[in-house]
């Protein structure tokens, strides 16, 4: 017999965190996340996201042993289908037994449709502006800095359930060398009058930062499944990242004084975290502080790229993202990254993906949303 209990009490919480490490234990590309940021994506107080969505988190137990877990989302920022409301589910993971994953997914669904939701879409933890997807290519390799990693068979079993394909999510990965962006290095260094690529400055750190969220918001609205960074949510990113974040790792596009794009590249700290089991006492600040300041990791991520709508159709626009990455590369090369991670891209971003191919990016990962109709 299966049971589906809600979260009550912090052990509960902590096993809902602990669940995925065990069922991926004998995974060699598993990295166990901080429980303590886990915890924090989970908390209202720490999490902004709260402030516009119902949320609900359950484990599935079987004879007292969790053996799966979901939660369930109801956002009030993202917009309807077709008239239609949205719902949505996130953090899945699950022992591969067909009787636990629809126990789940019957929990879930019944409790949106009690919320009025005639559609479901995920995974997202717990936004489309956090983790997003399921892993259903690319198992060989551990996951960068905050994107997902799943057992081969999980697609499958939420497929099981009913649900389709609402959209594939591409990782990109591409060199970083002396000659890797050669290239396009004439493309990048042409002039434009009035524009200037400019470092974040750590001195306006909090207006900056919310600069580049009013520029992500703007980017980004007519993608699939938009929602938006409300400004607390910015604070929030401004505060996790500011301990890992090098300002000359944000480059900043400015056109007549205006920010109008920026990319944000970020060290890959699941190198660091690999062997700590999610905790950082009593001596796992020592390894994680000495692994990214001395030894540094290999890798680093592009979470948040984008240019605004008004410029990126222009002359000057297109230019831009290869602008944004060439004036990354020489901080990159000196912090010792060999490869860039650009994650996520939808497969439909048919002009994002021509650019970061034309920098020889390659596809290494492929996450899955899944959607449902429940009416």
């Amino acid at each position: 017999m299966i049971e589906i209990r809600e979260l009550r009490t912090r052990a509960d919480q902590t096993a809902f965190i602990r669940l995925p490490g065990q069922i991926l234990r004998n995974d060699p590309c598993w990295v166990e996340p901080l429980v303590f940021e886990r915890r924090a994506v989970m908390t209202p107080k720490t999490n902004p996201v709260f402030e516009h969505a119902d949320v609900r988190f359950w484990l599935a137990c079987r004879n007292g042993r969790p053996v799966g877990r979901i939660s369930a989302q109801v956002d009030r920022l993202a917009a309807k289908v077709d008239g239609k409301t949205v719902g949505f589910f996130g953090m899945l993971a699950a022992e591969d037994d067909g009787e636990t994953v629809k126990a789940l997914f019957d929990q879930a669904e019944g409790w949106l449709q009690e919320k009025g939701c005639a559609i479901v879409r995920g995974p997202f933890s717990l936004s489309i502006n956090q983790e997003s997807g399921i892993l259903i290519d690319g198992f060989d390799t551990p996951p960068n800095l905050l994107m997902p990693h799943d057992p081969p068979w999980l697609g499958g079993r939420v497929e099981e359930q009913g649900y389709h394909t609402g959209a594939n999510l591409l990782a990109y990965e591409m060199p970083l060398g002396p000659s890797a962006l050669d290239p396009t290095r004439k493309v990048a260094a042409r002039k434009v009058p009035g524009q200037v690529i400019r470092s974040l400055d750590m001195s306006r750190y909090q207006e900056e930062m919310r600069m580049l969220c009013r520029i992500f918001n703007d980017a980004w609205v007519d993608n699939w499944g938009f929602v938006p960074m409300t400004q607390a949510e910015a604070d929030a990113m401004a505060h996790e990242i500011r301990p890992i974040v090098d300002p000359k790792m944000v480059q900043i596009a400015e056109q007549d004084g205006r920010g109008v794009g920026f990319i944000i590249f970020l060290p890959n700290i699941n190198e660091a975290l690999h062997d700590l089991d999610g905790r950082l006492f009593p001596f796992g600040w020592a390894k994680l502080i000495w692994r990214l300041k001395v030894k540094s990791p290999k890798t680093a991520r592009v979470p948040l790229m984008g240019v605004e709508t008004a410029t990126r159709d222009t002359f000057a626009g297109k230019m831009l993202p290869y602008k944004l990455i060439h004036a990354l590369e020489p901080r990159g090369l000196v912090r010792g990254f060999k490869t860039l991670e650009l994650s996520w891209i939808l497969e439909t971003n048919k002009a994002v993906r021509t650019v970061i191919e034309s920098l020889s990016g390659k596809v290494i990962k492929t996450y899955r949303v899944y959607e449902k109709d429940l009416a």
